[in-house]
């Protein structure tokens, strides 16, 4: 057991390594100069190239990748070259608006999913089933921004019920107790139904899928033959066992708690970690963007090794598999 957590974790090294390698690359590779960007167009030609000496970006691009990697596993994530902050500060800053959005929307994501599958797996074949495989397959299928934009178009400009933009209202300052709460409600309102309804999707497709490979196993047959009603079956013996891909599953949404939505974050311009993310990759702030992928790239790992172990809780047969 501790070989194979051993070649794991050299395999996770190996990963982040290489996506972090690539991303420093693109980035590299990618037309637009962050000097010219932060002086101006005025600025003259030994101005440029002073503040590239300053910045360290006049040097070979190995040298520069050897440098960051050093420095980042020491904990220094370097400074933003467009805003000046300390990279780790202008993240942490993001991070728990990002944590309270795509938090609430995974929670709300798979306790619903799990309801629909579940539903959608007891009455297989069923015009319940088929309705809901409709609705489970658009909402799956529908691009995030696309979805934004409508909930914006009812809710904010046909409606005028739900504001569209940020995490508060201009006068959110003034506000104090439930008034201060129900703005901050609001304005979470179309952010988060935009995340939960295409989880949800995701979510029912994955529930539905392994509940009726479940529900045909011998020791279902078994279940029912001793009696067991249709709902302790399903509720004590299937749904627990059709739990192990969606554990896999939610293992990997982990490092969205750090990245965020980010094309979600950018229409509502919500003040998380996507929307930073979005505005350094505009400004070609090579910190702030090998930082978030650094993280989101460790969070990867972290999210599938959490997976293989509440994989293994939740199976024996995975469990066994591994010893």
């Amino acid at each position: 057991m501790l070989a194979r957590l051993g070649h794991r974790l050299l395999a996770a090294v190996a990963v982040v390594l290489g996506v972090v390698a690539l991303t420093f690359v693109l980035l590299h590779s990618a037309p637009g100069d962050p000097v010219a960007l932060m002086l101006g167009p005025r600025a003259t030609p030994e101005q440029l190239a002073a503040q590239r000496q300053v910045l360290g970006l006049d040097r070979p691009l190995p040298a520069q990748f050897a440098s960051w990697i050093a420095r980042f596993a020491k904990g220094d994530w370097g400074t933003s070259i467009a805003k000046g902050r300390p990279v780790r500060v202008l993240l942490g800053a993001a991070w728990p608006a990002t944590a309270r959005l795509v938090g609430l929307s995974l929670v709300l994501s798979y306790l619903i999913g799990l309801f629909v599958g579940a539903v959608q797996a007891a009455r297989s074949r069923s015009r319940t089933d088929t309705a809901l495989s409709v609705a489970t397959v658009t909402l799956f299928a529908l691009p995030g921004y696309w979805l934004a934009l409508m909930l914006v178009l009812v809710f904010t400009y046909w409606a005028r019920v739900l504001p569209a933009f940020g995490a508060a209202g201009l006068d959110s300052d003034y506000l104090s107790g439930g008034a201060h709460l129900l703005d901050q409600v609001r304005h979470l309102a179309l952010p988060l139904a935009t995340l939960t309804l295409i989880g949800i999707g995701g979510a029912a497709r994955f529930v539905r899928g392994a509940m009726l490979e479940t529900l045909s196993q011998p020791f279902i047959t078994t279940a029912r033959a001793k009696g067991l009603t249709a709902r302790q079956v399903i509720g004590r013996h299937a749904l627990r066992n059709a739990l192990t891909p969606v554990v896999t599953l939610l293992g990997l949404s982990l490092p969205a708690l750090f990245s965020g939505a980010v094309f979600i974050e950018a229409v509502f311009a919500w003040p998380g970690v996507g929307r930073v993310l979005v505005e350094a990759v505009q400004a070609r702030d090579y910190p702030v963007v090998m930082a978030a992928t650094a993280v989101s790239a460790v969070l990867v790992v972290a999210g599938n090794l959490l997976a293989d172990i509440l994989a293994a809780w939740l199976d024996p047969r995975v469990r066994s598999a591994a010893a």
